[in-house]
C-alpha cells in the first residue's frame, strides 16, 4: 500500500507540475504562446517582460498554488506512515520537474524557481523566508532576476541540508532541486559572465 502511495504522489506531483501557469494564461488570456516570445521560456520572467504585470500575478497562483497542493496531497497521503515531510519533498520535486518539462506541453516549461519557492512555502517557512530574502536583495541590487534566482535556489539546498541534517531523504531531494534549477539556469549564467543578461524592467516589452 504504500508503494502505491508513493507512486501516487509522484505521478500527482508531476501532473500538477504541467499545469503552467505561463502556458495557462498565455493561451487563455491572451490567445498567445508565451514561448514564443523573448527567451522562449514558459516561466514567470519572460511572462512578465513580454506581457505586463496584471496577468503575471495569475501566474503566480497557479504555479504557487499547483505546488502547495501537491505537497499537501503528499502530506495527507502518506503523513500517517510518518513520512509527511518525506513525502512533501518528493511532491514538490515531481511539481517542479513537471513545471520545467511538462509532457502536456512538449516538454517545454519553465525552470521551476517559482515552484521551489511555494515547495519551502509549504514544507518549512525558515527556508522559504531566506531564500526570498536573498532572492529580493539580489534583484533590487543588481536587477538580475536570473541571478537571484540562482543564488536563492542555491541557498534552497544549503538551507534544507542545515535544517534537516541526517534526514537523507530531504536533503539529497534538497540538493538534486538546487543543482537543477542551476543547470537550468545555464544560459543565464553565461550571459551573466559576459554582461549581456537582461536586466528587470517594468514595462512589458515591445515586439
Amino acid at each position: 500500500m504504500e508503494l502505491f502511495l508513493w507512486i501516487l504522489v509522484i505521478v500527482l506531483g508531476y501532473a500538477l507540475g504541467n499545469l503552467n501557469g505561463a502556458l495557462l494564461v498565455s493561451e487563455l488570456f491572451i490567445h498567445d504562446d508565451v514561448r514564443t516570445h523573448g527567451s522562449g521560456n514558459a516561466g514567470l520572467t519572460n511572462f512578465f517582460r513580454t506581457y505586463g504585470g496584471f496577468l503575471s500575478l495569475l501566474v503566480i497562483v497557479i504555479d504557487v498554488g499547483k505546488t502547495v497542493l501537491a505537497c499537501l496531497i503528499a502530506q495527507w497521503l502518506l503523513g500517517g506512515y510518518g513520512w509527511g515531510l518525506e513525502a512533501k519533498m518528493v511532491a514538490g520535486v515531481a511539481a517542479i520537474l513537471g513545471h520545467s518539462y511538462p509532457a502536456a506541453s512538449q516538454f517545454k516549461g519553465g525552470k521551476g524557481i517559482l515552484s521551489g519557492a511555494a515547495m519551502a512555502a509549504a514544507i518549512d517557512w525558515r527556508v522559504f523566508v531566506i531564500i526570498f530574502a536573498i532572492f529580493v536583495v539580489t534583484v533590487a541590487l543588481t536587477r538580475y532576476v536570473s541571478l537571484g534566482s540562482v543564488l536563492s535556489g542555491l541557498a534552497f539546498g544549503v538551507c534544507f541540508c542545515c535544517f534537516h541534517w541526517g534526514n537523507w531523504v530531504v536533503c539529497a531531494l534538497a540538493v538534486f532541486a538546487a543543482l537543477f534549477g542551476t543547470v537550468r539556469h545555464r544560459p543565464n549564467i553565461s550571459r551573466l559572465l559576459h554582461h549581456t543578461e537582461s536586466k528587470l524592467s517594468f514595462h512589458k516589452k515591445k515586439e
